[in-house]
């Protein structure tokens, strides 16, 4: 009998000889056993645990290729969509941020989409559309996919206390996504601010009269200002999105949240992502647009000279009668 109690207990040994990387005996198998149970009851789980299972652990049978891809094609298809849905106001806003004697008010914007309905015809509106399609499909595609990638390499969803984190991974997605694709948001700025008749007619005929008239190194033109800008724009964003989210799971647990709250959560954040980095997209759009719009072929040279002239523009016009900014 003790023979084969022995030979029980060796071949206990045998089978199992190392349970979380510690030597098996009668009583760590047994710690082992009930760490094991504990780790798969779902009352001993987190909160985090809840919101890393729901939102970022990935099914283990989709290995890394496809999640990589899956990524890209979401990220494609959410840019253009969106941006295809706001090109007219994004084109009004676009001429506000260039135009120095015109302050924005919404009666002007409402009179800048009626002037250009009237006198070039409903499809202006999305006038530099293709240009925005041709970098936000690659861009937010690339920004999606490095954010996760990102995430993965920062650790964002190994514990609750990365805040730091979750920033820094929307800030360097946002990096990564705007270095790669920024001749094309340059050129959809470019044809922007200009008509059909006296500017340029398509995104070809873009570059190749920047590579002609002004030199290659035209196409990164207000670079540095997008990045700084990007920075604070993507972190928010992603960071803003992922708390939120992280918050909805301590408060209602597994349940996953259902496509108003998502709605909810991509609004704010993109608020205050924008509202974050909005004084440096004005002076990249200036930057970008210079020599195009009459009378800057000599302004706008660096971020801080380009800065000092908004601010002297801005103080010029509220000393005019009514003027308006609201």
């Amino acid at each position: 009998m003790i023979n084969d109690s022995k030979s029980s207990v060796t071949s206990i040994k045998s089978s199992c000889p190392n349970v979380g990387g510690v030597s098996a005996d009668g009583n760590v198998a047994h710690k082992n056993a009930t760490d094991i149970m504990a780790d798969n009851n779902p009352l001993s789980r987190s909160t985090s645990d809840k919101y890393n299972k729901n939102f970022h652990k990935t099914d283990p049978n989709i290995n890394n290729s496809v999640e990589v891809l899956v990524s890209l094609v979401s990220g494609a298809a959410a840019g253009a969509l969106a941006k295809t849905s706001i090109a007219p106001l994004d084109r009004a806003k676009i001429n506000f941020q260039i135009k120095k004697d015109i302050p924005y008010s919404f009666k002007a914007a409402s009179l800048f989409l009626k002037n250009t309905y009237a006198n070039e015809g409903f499809l202006a509106l999305w006038r530099g559309n293709s240009a925005t399609m041709a970098r936000i499909v690659p861009y937010a595609a690339i920004q999606f996919t490095a954010h996760e990638q990102w995430k993965k390499v920062l650790r964002v969803d190994q514990d609750e206390s990365t805040s730091g984190r979750r920033f820094l991974a929307g800030s360097l997605a946002g990096i990564t996504s705007q270095s790669l694709t920024y001749p094309l948001d340059l050129a959809r700025a470019r044809m922007a601010v200009t008509d059909k008749y006296t500017g340029y007619k398509t995104l070809r005929h873009v570059f190749i009269r920047i590579w002609i008239d002004e030199g290659p190194q035209t196409l990164l033109r207000g670079y540095w200002a997008t990045i700084l800008g990007v920075i604070p724009y993507a972190g928010a964003s992603f960071f803003t999105y992922e708390t939120l989210k992280k918050q909805y799971f301590d408060v209602y647990g597994d349940n996953k949240p259902n496509t108003l709250y998502k709605l909810a959560f991509g609004a704010c954040a993109g608020v205050i992502g924008q509202s974050s980095s909005y004084p440096l997209d004005i002076v990249r759009r200036r930057m970008q647009t210079v020599g195009v719009i009459k009378g800057t072929e000599n302004q706008y040279k660096t971020i801080f000279s380009t800065l000092k002239s908004i601010y002297r523009i801005k103080y010029e016009l509220d000393k005019r009668p009514n003027s308006s900014w609201h």
